[in-house]
């Protein structure tokens, strides 16, 4: 009823909105015919008979109550949607199935104009009527430019990497920081729900919250009948938000992504309970770049929570090997360079007054994940003296980490994707000055054959593993790919569990399914069995739930122990998951992290 009497006043508005606007364009009473209207720049009028004024007034008075009507209608077709009070706001989402998503709800003000460049400032109180049925903005990404695959290589690897540099079909800001709740429809305030909060990969320069299904996550917790609220947070990238040098070190400005995660948690313990959530039960959880993020933020503030969080889930990035931040002053001057800075009496505030597409052409000339440099790019996390007090393994070494339950996983071939960009690297003199120059420059010669050795030409002993002499497309690729993943990945998180081991609740796990041919279970491989609602899925919901992944129909997934270092590993086949040592290239692995303390990225 409300419908078709909408339609009618609709057409009837149009017709009157019409007339109205003919009415005004016309001479005024009193005007010459052929004379303008005394509007400024009004369009020249034909001689037209005058409107007389009571049918003027008869057609804003049909107006005015005719847009009252429809302002009422939309009114009560917005009230019948999910709605939640955030301060003086009502914030308007959406039910699918059996989830309910509210998208894109700001967490913290804009950081344009005067807050470029700077901490992120919270916002007051929410007011007024927020539209949530719409994913907001993705902060500013860098341009990703794929390596060049040769032909000779399997079809499966170019159709895997091409997708990582394809931008999202969501617009671009810098007015970015905003935030995903999901929960099952229904849920009302206090009803004291888990929470999974989700931050995503991407390397510190590309990544989104629209890019996940969280819905998933969300309907499985109903299907097992424990059900969670999922978070998806907005962090700037690049240039907007991991510039370094020493101008940004001395403003306390360091690391402004992490710094957006955090207030987003904050967000989260103000706010979620009005969702459902319960905001002493919160647990961070990401992949990649996320996943670190999750260790970093377990290590900041010495480790202090601030009851942001309980408990921690990672996937395929941990303890990384954080260097100074006066590495990053070449990346810091070439940036004010690009964008008319440099003769600049403060590059900062002149910084935050050029235009964004300056930085963004500046910063899609610096290398990326995916170039040469692989995962040495000037865009990860490093020390800052403020959000990161020094090397991340040095803080986890004096044990200024959160004591939370916490899962650490990675996959199997994580380095390979990442040394698809050396494939011109053929020789062991141009593998050794690779590694020489683009991860440890100040090792000695005898520092870098040692690490040649423990990471040989030999392609049955390279990545992807298990494969033999197959995938051998350079005699450098495999060798390289296991030290990359090793490096990054492997290492970094077996370095924390047994750290950590005895102290805390810690677990792990390793992937090694949905291997792509020549590539085998590389980075990433594990996000369909997450977010596709597989066993992951019941691990992760669980463990959001009750910090105990077990409780399931799976085999037991045991605690690490520096004792039994021990992995849950999911594989192909029957049975599709089992337990192993955590135990593989000891030797090697052991190398490395103490090369890493000497000589982070």
């Amino acid at each position: 009823m409300a419908h078709s009497a909408a339609f009618y006043c609709q057409r009837f508005c149009v017709a009157e909105w019409a007339f109205f606007s003919l009415a005004v364009m016309l001479p005024v009473r009193g005007a010459a015919v052929g004379q303008h209207a005394p509007y400024k720049n009004a369009p020249a009028i034909v001689h037209t008979p005058l409107i007389e004024d009571n049918a003027m007034l008869k057609s804003i008075a049909a107006l005015v109550s005719c847009t009252l009507f429809l302002a009422a209608v939309f009114v009560s077709a917005s009230t019948s949607s999910p709605t939640v009070q955030l301060d003086d706001a009502t914030v308007i989402g959406f039910t699918e199935g059996t989830s309910t998503s509210f998208l894109g709800i700001p967490f913290a003000q804009p950081p344009v104009g005067k807050l470029r460049l700077q901490l992120p400032q919270p916002i007051a109180r929410h007011t007024g009527v927020i539209n949530a049925t719409t994913f907001g903005n993705q902060c500013i990404q860098q341009t990703i430019i794929p390596p060049t695959i040769p032909s000779n290589l399997p079809p499966e690897i170019p159709a895997f990497v091409a997708p990582m540099a394809e931008p999202l079909a969501v617009p671009q800001s810098e007015d970015c920081l905003n935030i995903n709740v999901i929960v099952p429809a229904g849920t009302r305030p206090g009803a004291g729900l888990p929470v999974a909060a989700w931050i995503y990969g991407g390397g510190y320069q590309v990544g989104s919250n629209a890019v996940r299904p969280g819905a998933v996550i969300v309907n499985r917790s109903i299907e097992l009948g424990q059900p969670v609220i999922f978070v998806s947070m907005n962090y700037r990238l690049s240039a907007f938000g991991f510039l370094g040098g020493s101008e940004i070190q001395k403003a306390g400005l360091g690391n402004l992504g992490l710094q957006d995660q955090r207030e987003a948690l904050r967000w989260v313990q103000k706010h979620i309970s009005a969702f459902g959530g319960d905001p002493t039960k919160v647990t961070i959880w990401g992949e990649s770049a996320g996943s670190q993020s999750v260790t970093f933020q377990m290590i900041t503030n010495g480790g202090d929570t601030e009851g942001l969080f309980r408990a921690g889930w990672m996937e395929s990035g941990s303890a990384l090997p954080s260097g100074n931040f006066s590495k990053l002053q070449p990346t810091f001057d070439f940036i004010v360079s690009e964008t008319g800075c440099a003769s600049a009496p403060d590059a900062l505030e002149c910084l935050r007054d050029a235009p964004a597409e300056a930085i963004t052409a500046a910063m899609d000339q610096t290398p990326t994940f995916l170039s040469f440099q692989a995962l040495d790019t000037p865009w990860m996390p490093h020390t800052d003296g403020v959000f990161l007090e020094d090397n991340v393994q040095k803080l986890v070494l004096e044990g200024s980490i959160a004591d939370i339950p916490f899962v650490a996983g990675t996959c199997e071939d994580e380095g390979t994707l990442f040394s698809l960009s050396s494939l011109n690297l053929t020789t062991a003199a141009e593998v050794a000055a690779y590694l020489k120059s683009n991860y440890f420059p100040g090792a000695s010669d005898a520092t870098i054959s040692r690490l040649l050795e423990l990471y040989p030409a030999d392609p049955a002993a390279g990545s992807p593993f298990g494969t033999g002499d197959q995938f051998a497309f350079t005699p450098g690729f495999k060798r390289l790919s296991a030290f990359q993943g090793d490096f990054i990945f492997q290492a970094p998180r077996r370095f924390l569990l047994d750290l950590r081991a005895g102290k805390q609740v810690v677990r792990s796990f390793l992937n090694e399914r949905d291997k792509i041919p020549g590539l085998g279970a590389t980075h990433t491989t594990e996000l369909p069995n997450v977010f596709g609602g597989g066993d992951m899925t019941d691990f992760l919901v669980r463990f959001v739930n009750t910090l105990d992944p077990n409780g399931g129909p799976e085999i037991n997934w045991p605690e690490y122990s520096q004792e039994a270092p021990q992995l849950l590993t999911f594989v192909e086949g029957t049975p599709n998951l089992t337990i192993i040592p955590d135990t593989f290239r000891k030797e090697a692995m052991d190398f490395v992290t103490q090369l890493s303390l000497v000589q982070p990225l």
